[in-house]
């Protein structure tokens, strides 16, 4: 598929919901992947009110049946498996939640919107550029068929953010000149490879493998790079980077300490650093605009501002990550029973990824690389699925 053109990026940002107890019908939810994440997830649709809890998938058995059991979901409609989402799917469910591997979300999402499903799935998008146009033709098959698709990022739901946003959508800060954006935390768990893939499917392991999870720069990091993408309204065009793994012992391929600049397609330049070490400099993720009349920043905890020579704003992002999800899943079910299927985080998915994509891979090779050939080499990454249960 094309690469949309830029213009497409700077949507109108969903607007901020308090929610609140549903008072509408029941949407029948599946969630596929009910591990860390993906089971408070869907305690979190089940506290909505909003959602029928009416089946769950993982590869494993025991957290299928586990993430089953804190639900309330008939012992029938828990699926387990590699291929436990497709009986999922034909249980009789109208939407899907997928948290699994990212790896996994393209197939996912085709054979949802195949099925006239609405879908509601984490990010990454994908882990390569094939996956990525993958989720964009199905995100626009799903919209054709008016079924909602909403990709589930947190910053652009934050009230403190989206008054730093619309203040710079207002000119108080004048035209951005340069944006800076950082992703500091710690890594996840990187035990030693076993026989099969197998170890590597939980607890965010793969967020280690660059064919599972993307790598740390496409699966952590992209928070800040989207953001940044948000607050230009544009999208990479070329990346320089450098990139290391410096965690300890570490037997996943990802990278994991970056240094990038991204050029993007209205001339501004990002530059980004990411950081995922345990090296007690905690979590801290911040995307700072420089403008040619004031400043502005945006962040995933802690302090904002945006701050011009006659407006200024401020405040603090509290709890973004659990209040982030329950806006987004407020959204997404006030969009199907109002059959709005506008589907605007969609675009900022495919861009951020396509983005960290390039960055991760301009790292890797430690060079300059533009979108151009990125896209022509269209370079798919395969996961090693022998061994697992089907």
């Amino acid at each position: 598929m094309p690469f949309l053109p830029a213009t497409s990026v700077a949507c109108a940002p969903e607007p901020v919901e308090t929610p609140q107890p549903s008072t509408g019908r029941k949407i029948k939810l599946g969630v596929v992947g009910c591990g860390g994440r993906g089971a408070w997830i869907a305690g979190l649709f089940r506290q909505h009110g909003g959602y029928e809890m009416w089946g769950v998938a993982d590869y494993f058995d025991t957290v299928a049946q586990r993430c089953g059991d804190s639900l309330g979901v008939d012992k029938v409609r828990r699926f387990s498996g590699l291929s436990g989402y497709k009986r999922l799917i034909d249980s009789g469910i109208e939407a899907i939640a997928l948290e699994t591997p990212p790896y996994c979300f393209p197939e996912h999402a085709r054979a949802a919107v195949q099925a006239g499903l609405h879908v509601y799935m984490a990010k990454p998008v994908a882990v390569d550029v094939p996956g990525t146009l993958s989720i964009q033709e199905s995100a626009a098959k799903a919209t054709a068929a008016k079924k909602v698709f909403l990709v589930d990022y947190q910053m652009p739901t934050d009230p403190q953010n989206l008054q730093v946003f619309d203040l710079i959508r207002a000119g108080d800060i004048g035209d951005i000149v340069a944006l800076n954006s950082h992703y500091f935390a710690g890594p996840f768990g990187d035990p030693p490879h076993t026989e099969t893939i197998e170890s590597r499917l939980q607890n965010l392991i793969w967020c280690n493998d660059v064919a599972l999870g993307g790598g740390y720069h496409n699966n952590a990091c992209i928070h800040a790079i989207q953001a940044a993408l948000w607050l230009a309204g544009s999208r990479a065009v070329n990346a320089t980077g450098y990139s290391v793994r410096a965690r300890n012992n570490p037997h996943g391929d990802s990278h994991d300490v970056f240094q990038l600049v991204l050029e993007l397609e209205n001339g501004v330049l990002l530059s980004h650093r990411g950081k995922h070490l345990d090296n007690l400099t905690g979590f801290e993720v911040i995307c700072t605009a420089t403008g040619r009349k004031g400043y502005a920043n945006v962040s995933y905890g802690g302090p904002v501002i945006a701050k011009g020579p006659e407006n200024a704003c401020g405040g603090d992002v509290a709890d973004l990550y659990a209040a982030g999800a329950v806006r987004n899943i407020a959204q997404f079910h006030r969009c199907v029973l109002e059959n709005n299927v506008s589907n605007g985080t969609v675009q900022r998915a495919i861009d951020s990824a396509l983005a960290t994509i390039l960055g991760r891979e301009a790292g890797l090779r430690r060079t300059t690389l533009s979108m151009k050939d990125l896209l022509r080499e269209n370079k798919k990454l395969e996961a090693d699925l022998r061994g697992l249960k089907t």
